[in-house]
């Protein structure tokens, strides 16, 4: 492939991805591939975004005023980088609150990264499925603006804001961008949850559905598969042990203000 016609379909791309393509055949070397990049960059053809990761600059704009995409450069900053939590919420339009952090699962951990006022900062694969070759499942390659976007589905997103709320913007903010989706596929998120491990994230997830079983059409039969692998002893909701009710079928000790969710507005 030319290098023009590369980036002409390549919006976004690692200096890997160009250097494999370009030197396809073996008439080409990656020194000449290098320089390539290089006087494009310094011609405002290509954006240098980081070190190894360009973007591609329309004809027209200035390089320093092109878009750059955030999901699909979530998805470059590492090999096999996935979009997910809240910055899957948000990808998906599912999110409560716009936020300017951007999540995403990586195999290793990778260095905080800004760029115009964003911030992309790496989370490991939980450790229960870090060794499987699906890294759990449920990930989607989606085409968008361009380019490809990895991104987590919103039934494993649902199960990793409430594993890690922290990266889910908390209570109120997971509640809310939670309750927008009038759809899961209660099969996928199940099954997800139990192949993640947690016991404390099997009852958070289990509390969520029984909580809004009405309006997510859950039966029984989900609530009795999450509820066998429910903690054995009561367990705080979150980390800070803030006090609550206990809800005995999950063995959850949740804040008032999630059980009665406070944050809505009077009707």
């Amino acid at each position: 492939m030319e290098h023009l016609e590369f980036f002409a379909t390549h919006p976004m791309f690692t200096r890997n991805e160009f250097v494999i393509e370009y030197t396809k055949g073996g008439r080409r070397s990656k020194f000449t591939a290098d320089n390539l990049l290089a006087q494009h960059v310094a011609g405002g053809r290509l954006l240098r975004v980081r070190r190894g990761l360009y973007a591609t600059v329309p004809n027209g704009v200035p390089s320093d005023q092109v878009e750059v995409d955030p999901y699909l450069m979530s998805t470059k900053l590492a090999e096999g980088a996935v979009v997910a939590y809240h910055a899957a919420l948000q990808f998906h339009g599912r999110a409560y609150s716009m936020w300017s952090r951007f999540p995403y699962l990586a195999w290793r951990n990778q260095h905080s990264f800004r760029f115009r006022g964003m911030e992309f900062f790496s989370v490991l694969f939980p450790a229960k499925i870090r060794k499987l070759k699906d890294a759990g499942g449920q990930i989607l390659e989606q085409r968008y603006a361009g380019g490809v976007v990895r991104v987590t589905t919103l039934e494993r997103t649902m199960v990793d804001v409430l594993d890690s709320p922290t990266y889910g913007g908390g209570w109120e903010e997971i509640w809310r961008c939670l309750e927008s989706v009038e759809f899961f596929d209660l099969d996928a998120v199940v099954a997800y949850a139990l192949r993640l491990g947690s016991a404390l994230t099997i009852a958070r997830v289990g509390f969520y559905l029984e909580q809004h079983r009405e309006a997510l059409l859950v039966e029984d039969h989900y609530l009795d598969r999450l509820r066998k692998r429910a903690p054995l002893q009561p367990r705080y909701l979150g980390s800070k042990r803030e006090s609550g009710k206990l809800v005995s079928g999950w063995n959850l000790v949740v804040p008032e203000r999630v059980l009665q969710r406070d944050w809505e507005e009077p009707a």
